[in-house]
């Protein structure tokens, strides 16, 4: 081929560049424009909890709705997301996809996804190279839009709220006064909340054989490893931490005036201590940027700063968003609590599990004492 031949090739394959970028930067933009008119459009074949009518509307499965109930009611009564997938599996549902194997990725998204309470959050990701259709997540160089109210929701926007809530405070391990970071566990109730009054560690559950009387008791970390600190904090039967849950619960029945009066000064220290920022403030500021953008990326002008300020907005707005439902969730717990000193009207006679799951957030063992923190913020000593 002559030196003719090798330019018109290279113009040639220029302009089938120039083509492609302008057909895919028309697409995109078409796409966009649809984004801000609220308009979604969902692949639903590999959905769970959707599907669509012959007017191409997003409806629900109702089959495939009881699943992802489930999932959600499971992550909230404390089961991981490991043993979520394994108990679809054992029950041979499938995926979304129609598959047999679950992932805890697909249950992470799925408890993410806030398509689940009828909303839609557009172009999470983008395409960086029109050519090989690359596509990257948004951290905020390209215009999102949040459109309310698209569908009908499978999921409760309260209880959505509380797995986010849930997300956040599983990731956040308990760091023990050494340093060492203790990860997530569930079983049993009592793991992970019962603390050393002493040195800061947390109690293990141990199957104790002393002079052959079995039993099950619990013991400062401390003790049972090298952690750097000294501890003789006294071991306690799982039975007396039972015991003890009870008498707490009681001592607040008996005394329902004081410790209501008390809840009602948690409820008032909870809405002071919320951040004044609201996300409909941060969104109207977010919408403008966009708009701003957009204008500025059509001019072909330098757009750097306003997506700094975006992805800072988008950062606050998730913050936000998390402590708004970390605030309600509290003042909910608080109004929970209210109710059951209400309504109950005897004391309890025998320990109940799920008392622990959900009143109780911490229990310090010391010498002379166990003290009983409840989610609420109220704190009862228990002679034991």
């Amino acid at each position: 081929m002559d030196a003719k031949g090798e330019v018109l090739i290279t113009i040639m394959a220029s302009l089938a560049r120039q083509e492609s970028q302008s057909l895919s930067q028309n697409v995109k933009m078409g796409l966009q424009y649809r984004y801000q008119q609220g308009k979604v459009q969902i692949n639903h074949n590999r959905f769970l909890g959707y599907t669509k009518d012959a007017e191409g509307n997003l409806v629900i499965d109702p089959e495939q709705a009881e699943i992802v109930k489930l999932i959600y009611r499971e992550y909230l009564e404390g089961l991981s997301m490991d043993k979520i997938a394994a108990g679809l599996e054992r029950d041979g549902i499938l995926t979304g996809a129609g598959g047999k194997r679950w992932h805890t990725s697909t249950i992470n998204k799925i408890l993410r996804d806030e398509k689940y309470i009828g909303d839609a959050l557009l172009q999470k990701n983008y395409t960086t190279d029109f050519l090989n259709k690359t596509r990257v997540k948004n951290n905020g160089l390209v215009p999102q839009y949040y459109v309310e109210g698209n569908h009908e929701a499978i999921i409760p926007k309260d209880i959505y709220l509380q797995v986010q809530e849930e997300l956040v405070r599983r990731r956040v391990v308990k760091t023990s006064a050494n340093g060492k970071k203790r990860s997530y566990c569930r079983n049993p109730c009592f793991s992970q909340i019962v603390i050393c009054g002493e040195c800061g560690e947390m109690f293990r559950r141990l199957h104790w054989n002393n002079r052959g009387v079995k039993s099950i008791v619990w013991r400062c970390i401390s003790r049972l490893e090298s952690t750097g600190l000294e501890c003789h904090a006294r071991t306690i039967n799982e039975l007396v931490l039972q015991d003890t849950v009870v008498k707490a619960i009681n001592q607040m029945l008996g005394d329902k005036s004081s410790y209501q009066a008390q809840l009602q000064l948690n409820i008032a220290a909870v809405i002071r201590a919320s951040q004044a920022t609201s996300v409909e403030n941060i969104d109207e500021k977010l919408m403008a940027l966009q708009q701003e953008l957009i204008q500025k990326a059509q001019s072909k002008e330098t757009y750097d700063e306003i997506a700094d300020e975006i992805f800072r907005l988008r950062e606050l707005r998730q913050q936000t968003t998390v402590d708004t439902a970390a605030r309600d969730e509290q003042i909910k717990r608080i109004n929970d609590l209210q109710d059951y000193i209400a309504q109950q009207t005897t004391h309890i006679t025998e320990f109940d599990e799920s008392l622990v799951r959900r009143w109780i957030k911490q229990i310090t063992i010391c010498d002379d004492r166990i003290t009983v923190e409840l989610k609420s913020g109220v704190s009862i000593d228990v002679d034991a």
